[in-house]
């Protein structure tokens, strides 16, 4: 900290921090705060800048094939194979090649974006509100509450989630299960993702809301006569959203990984949706004559999971307090 009209920097204490503008003392919020924290993480700046075009080219999938003169991403074309049925490689109307097929990769990759940030999106999103919920609930009441729920997370976490997967999958794969209600798809990935990530997040609540469930300002609170809800969603809850940010932006890549892995499987997206995992699948046992059908998707899958992590350790270094320099 200087003085004589030169910017603060943030103290890490908890306390104000202030900004001389012209001669006048400015407060900063602690959204000001943590950008100016975040803006320093080159890396992480860049790790949102492509998350945020990953989000666009889903969106306006449909758009940018278009614009790109590529065919849809279920439209097959044998005349794109050789006289062996092999796959031709990239070429200026097919930059990223075809499969064997004859479908357009680039088109294919371009619309599995969508798929992979639906999952990670929305099955972080289900697996934060469970886990927040039950983490809350054990580690504010403690007792046969917290005995219950922490045993019910134990149970949860000994599922083998792959193993399930495949067994979900196998079951449902031709009629459905619970008179069609589950079926092969999208939902089924979400509710598996759900299922195999929300224990995690229950877990880390739980021993944060047992550390501030002693503070003084829950005790002001239940002196006040602050019902136990109150206490927990207006007064424990806003001060554990930046660990639930951090967790879950890195929770969001765990998620695609897996969902990649059952598609992978064959237990996940079906065609003609277009999925990375899939698309790594079908290309394994023609690897050696069409490299480009793994080496594209594989290259998407791995630069928007390392987005997503870069992401999440610049977030979690600009929400630290500590970290302020």
């Amino acid at each position: 900290m200087t003085v004589g009209g030169i910017e603060a920097l943030p103290s890490g204490g908890g306390g104000l921090d202030f900004l001389d503008i012209g001669g006048d003392i400015a407060a900063r919020s602690p959204l000001q705060l943590f950008w100016a924290r975040f803006r320093r993480d080159r890396v992480a700046l860049v790790s949102l800048g492509f998350i945020v075009f990953l989000i666009v080219l889903a969106i306006a999938a449909p758009l940018v094939v278009s614009v790109l003169g590529l065919p849809g991403p279920d439209v097959q074309n044998l005349n794109l194979t050789d006289s062996f049925g092999s796959p031709l490689g990239p070429s200026l109307a097919h930059p990223f090649g075809v499969d064997s097929l004859g479908e357009d990769v680039m088109s294919r990759v371009i619309y599995g974006t969508r798929v992979s940030l639906e999952v990670g999106v929305l099955g972080t999103g289900i697996s934060t509100v469970i886990g927040v919920v039950v983490g809350m609930l054990a580690g504010f009441y403690r007792g046969w509450v917290d005995t219950l729920l922490s045993r019910f997370v134990d149970v949860v976490l000994s599922i083998p989630v792959l193993l399930f997967g495949l067994g979900l999958g196998a079951a449902c794969s031709v009629r459905g299960c619970v008179s069609g209600l589950i079926q092969p798809g999208l939902g089924t990935i979400i509710f598996i993702v759900s299922l195999a990530t929300w224990p995690y997040v229950a877990r880390i609540v739980r021993g944060l809301v047992l550390s501030m469930r002693e503070r003084e300002f829950i005790e002001a609170s239940r002196a006040l006569g602050a019902s136990d809800m109150r206490i927990m969603f207006r007064e424990i809850l806003p001060n554990l959203t930046a660990p639930i940010i951090v967790y879950g932006s890195l929770l969001i890549p765990t998620n695609i990984l897996l969902e990649a892995g059952l598609s992978f499987l064959g237990v996940g997206i079906r065609p003609p949706t277009a999925s990375w995992g899939q698309m790594i699948a079908a290309a394994t046992p023609i690897f050696n004559t069409a490299w480009w059908y793994m080496v594209f998707p594989g290259a998407a899958l791995l630069l928007t999971v390392l987005a997503f992590n870069l992401l999440g350790d610049g977030l979690q270094d600009a929400l630290n307090p500590r970290n302020a320099r």
